[in-house]
């Protein structure tokens, strides 16, 4: 691989109850636990990861269920839409299949003449299931009722809502090597060819509308990748060299992070795909354990008593 942003590493959002979350995104949509842990800097509360079969980068959404917490409020600032490719042919049976568990949706329409099925999960978080123009190849996770046919393929987008878009675009041209392919009103596309997939990201424009406020049904955070740590460190100088402010290097066990805040106000990171989730479990048990950072594992005993009973 080149020296290159690849697309989309993982997006990660919030949500108030862990056992309602884990039901919706392994059992309605068909997604695999990829893993279960805990975040960083709150033990108390878990970090889920779902994904593909081997967690994929451009396949991963995750959460922080913090357990009542207040809900959120979309708006600029922030991410909005989270985008998953899905089979041609599929829309009208996942309208079928989010009916069945009561999941209200949008009617099918069209951005840049890929048809999507838009919908919110329990906490509010808007998901939009597309067709691609060019069909996604990528090896579905299928379960006993989300087969092949509709299953969803990873990541096809990201949605950034702004009230100026023009500085975040240059992040995404002059640093990320993107470049802008098309305009749809207020809606700007930018894409890179550095991948075949989960490599397109829209800028709304907004310039009235009001900012976001995080809570549950909101996006935290948008996670570029990287195939190693050595290229991440050349990126950290490339955004240092912009004046922006970013973190030091850091370990998540799985990957390794560097965080930054874009003129727009989105939480960006750039995530490597060394080491993987199969670090700490085999392929074939991947999310089956509570999987902690070496710093908690003293103190299993008193998290677990904390952490919700998943069914």
């Amino acid at each position: 691989m080149e020296n290159k942003i690849l697309g989309l590493h993982h997006i990660t959002a919030i949500a108030a109850d862990a056992q309602r979350n884990y039901d919706f995104y392994t059992k309605v949509l068909g997604q695999r636990m990829v893993k279960k842990t805990v975040n960083f800097d709150d033990p108390g509360t878990y970090h889920f990861y779902y994904g593909d079969e081997h967690g994929t980068p451009g396949t991963i959404l995750t959460f922080f269920p913090w357990e009542n917490i207040m809900p959120g409020r979309t708006g600029t600032g922030m991410a909005t839409e989270i985008t998953y490719a899905v089979p041609e042919g599929s829309l009208e049976a996942w309208k079928e299949r989010l009916s069945r568990f009561n999941v209200s949706f949008s009617e099918i329409t069209e951005h840049f003449g890929e048809p999507y099925l838009s919908f919110t999960d329990p906490d509010g978080l808007q998901i939009n299931l597309m067709v691609p123009k060019t069909p996604d190849t990528r090896t579905p996770w299928q379960t006993a009722e989300v087969k092949a046919d509709i299953a969803t393929r990873g990541f096809h987008s990201a949605t950034l809502s702004l009230k100026e878009i023009d500085a975040t675009a240059g992040v995404l041209t002059d640093i990320f090597g993107y470049r802008l392919l098309a305009q749809e009103g207020n809606r700007y596309r930018f894409i890179t060819d550095a991948v075949a997939n989960a490599g397109v990201i829209d800028l709304l424009a907004l310039p009235d509308g009001q900012r976001g406020h995080t809570g549950a049904g909101t996006n935290h955070h948008v996670a570029f990748r990287v195939a190693n740590d050595a290229i991440q460190m050349e990126y950290r100088e490339k955004i240092l060299s912009k004046g922006l402010e970013i973190t030091p290097k850091i370990d998540r066990d799985y990957f390794f992070s560097l965080y930054f805040r874009e003129p727009g106000g989105v939480l960006f990171e750039i995530a490597t795909d060394n080491p993987g989730f199969t670090v700490d479990e085999p392929l074939e048990q991947l999310g089956t354990g509570l999987k902690l950072p070496k710093q908690y594992e003293p103190v299993r005993g008193e998290i677990e008593k904390v952490l919700p009973v998943l069914k």
